[in-house]
């Protein structure tokens, strides 16, 4: 009976390891779409201002 108790320890441990590893997946997508977000937001943000520049100007 032991030995089937050791054997679903080391089941339960190697699963901890998996949730560990999906953990870090998981931060370096969030951390690649906050990068993608930033890039596309300082984009935007600087055609708007020169848009914005160029019809104070005509006006």
């Amino acid at each position: 009976m032991k030995f089937v108790t050791d054997i679903q320890a080391r089941i339960n441990s190697l699963r901890a390891e998996e949730d560990g590893a999906s953990a870090v997946e998981y931060g370096l997508l969030v951390s690649l779409i906050a990068v993608v977000i930033v890039a596309g937001v300082t984009l935007i943000g600087t055609t708007l201002n020169g848009t914005f520049t160029g019809v104070a100007g005509s006006l």
